[in-house]
């Protein structure tokens, strides 16, 4: 009687196999899953949080330092401040204008101080300057010592009739002549530094495109490799 052969069973648990380690399970998978997406904060391991661009950002709440020395700082607040444009004669109204209002004070407040008003010279003739419009900035030294000239007749001695009156005006600008050049000094240097940052602006225009580049046959610069 023939006899069948017996074949082993193909599936089944292979001997000499190494478990799965725990990560490779479902409930180690995800217990790593849930350590992954567990939220890293500033308690959780020192971490901090950074920004997009690589530096740690700032906590919220806390102040934020001003940056910059004092000097840029004083520099933003000049811009700040209003920047009319006068042409040459509304300059010459503005700074004439003021000097007498000046004028006025310095006699009701400090008795008709020539000092005083020497000093309050001083900062008219830097906005004047400053205030100056470009295309009249030559005009700024010219009105500065007109209208300290000005101004000057309501705080100098003057004696009876139109002739006293001239003579102590004469006497007051010859005395206060040093307030009289310092603010035309400052007037003519500050419209000085303007015409020379004017013309390196318009030389920058006209340079354009860089002479590094090369432009092409469409009209649009190129840089050279």
């Amino acid at each position: 009687m023939e006899q069948h052969r017996t074949r082993p069973a193909q599936y089944g648990p292979r001997r000499g196999r190494a478990p799965l380690p725990p990560q490779g399970r479902g409930t180690g998978g995800a217990a790593v899953g849930r350590a992954v997406a567990r939220p890293v904060g500033p308690g959780a391991g020192g971490a901090v949080r950074r920004s997009a661009t690589g530096r740690p950002a700032a906590r919220s709440g806390a102040p934020v330092a001003r940056s910059g020395p004092p000097v840029a700082r004083a520099l933003r607040a000049l811009r700040r401040m209003p920047n009319p444009r006068l042409t040459g004669l509304g300059s010459g109204l503005f700074c004439a204008a003021v000097m007498l209002v000046l004028g006025f004070l310095d006699q009701v407040l400090f008795g008709a101080s020539l000092t005083v008003y020497g000093v309050l010279f001083l900062p008219v003739c830097l906005l004047t300057a400053l205030w100056v419009r470009k295309g009249d900035l030559l005009t700024a030294p010219v009105v500065v010592p007109i209208a300290f000239a000005v101004g000057l007749v309501t705080v100098a001695e003057s004696g009876k009739g139109v002739g006293g009156r001239l003579m102590g005006l004469v006497t007051a600008l010859a005395t206060e002549a040093g307030w009289l050049y310092g603010g035309t000094l400052i007037a003519g240097s500050t419209v000085i530094v303007r015409r020379i940052r004017l013309l390196r602006r318009r030389r920058r225009a006209n340079d354009w495109p860089p002479s590094g580049s090369v432009r092409p046959r469409d009209g649009r610069p190129s840089p050279r490799p």
